[in-house]
């Protein structure tokens, strides 16, 4: 992938790459919140217990 200075994008390109970052921190965003949150609040014993030592790795409060 090669960048373009933005005066030599047209409109509809810099559109085009604005529309694709925000698909992609939408995506990003999506998974962070299924780890936190998903995995966080399962059924399952050892998914819930890998989520919960994540999140104390990452000094998110949990309780």
């Amino acid at each position: 992938m090669t960048t373009l200075p933005a005066s030599s994008l047209s409109a509809t390109g810099r559109a085009g790459a604005r529309a694709e970052t925000v698909l992609s921190a939408a995506v990003a965003f999506a998974m962070g919140a299924f780890l936190l949150f998903g995995a966080g609040f399962a059924g399952s014993d050892l998914l819930h217990a890998a989520a919960h030592d994540a999140r104390h790795a990452f000094s998110f409060p949990c309780h």
